[in-house]
């Protein structure tokens, strides 16, 4: 193991994950990203550099803005946590090569969709489309399947998905999921291949219905509403494929040839 590129790796992914929260922030509630410093969403002063060192500030402020003294969410220290952990995990699988920064760019972009979707129960197409172009791009590089797997790929993510949609809005006469998880699938059909993108069915279906009991348990308004955003499943689920979807596909075609 290569420390230094693994110290390299962890501070550009803790780098990123502080960009993720601006995005997380800013996006569904379109305020402009331009070149304008982060402000307190409380008293609206302008965070200082020295606050906005990844954890560090976090830490050293206690969890509170130096100026108005209200708390900061926790989601702020959890995304560069969380996305700096991701970048070292694909280090350790991919090292550092093409494949490495193209996973950690989607492995961004999910955790961000994540976010946004679980607090406003949106995937802006901002992250989705340029997602699928990218995809595609990569499917031609010496690193990618090829520009036709890759299309194939797209179209049975997002074709199947939006056909379930239309079932699902036939059977309960309404939106029973949005245009959102639609490009998303694509863009993870696109990237992954198609039989990847299948597997992503199947592991956010099965999340999806473990945390659904979990919450119905433990959850009163949610036994009420019954609504629970389906993009975190899949990104959970296209981040699993993304590293190991080849070995388990690999597996079960193993099990069915010594059935």
């Amino acid at each position: 193991m290569n420390w230094f590129e693994l110290t390299y790796v962890a501070l550009v992914g803790l780098a990123i994950g502080s960009f993720l929260n601006a995005v997380v922030y800013r996006l569904p509630r379109k305020i402009p990203f331009g070149l304008s410093r982060s402000v307190c969403p409380t008293c609206k002063k302008q965070i200082r550099a020295l606050d906005n060192i990844p954890l560090v500030s976090y830490m050293i402020l206690r969890g509170r803005c130096r100026d108005c003294k209200s708390k900061i969410s926790f989601r702020y220290p959890a995304v560069e946590a969380l996305n700096a952990a991701v970048y070292i995990w694909l280090y350790f699988h991919y090292g550092l090569s093409v494949e490495l920064a193209m996973a950690a760019i989607f492995s961004s972009a999910l955790l961000a969709i994540i976010f946004i979707d679980l607090e406003h129960m949106i995937i802006p197409d901002v992250i989705t489309l340029p997602g699928i172009g990218l995809a595609l791009g990569y499917s031609l590089t010496s690193a990618g399947m090829g520009m036709l797997p890759s299309l194939l790929g797209a179209v049975v993510g997002g074709g199947s998905l939006y056909a379930i949609a239309l079932l699902g809005d036939w059977l309960f006469k309404k939106e029973s999921m949005g245009g959102g998880d639609i490009k998303m699938a694509a863009a993870l059909g696109a990237l992954l291949g198609w039989k990847n993108v299948l597997l992503v069915f199947f592991v956010s279906a099965l999340i999806g219905l473990l945390v659904s009991i979990v919450v119905m348990v433990f959850s009163a308004k949610f036994r009420r509403e019954r609504m629970l955003p389906f993009g975190p499943f899949l990104a959970l689920a296209g981040f699993f494929a993304m590293i190991y979807g080849e070995r388990t596909i690999k597996l079960y075609s193993d099990y069915l040839a010594g059935r």
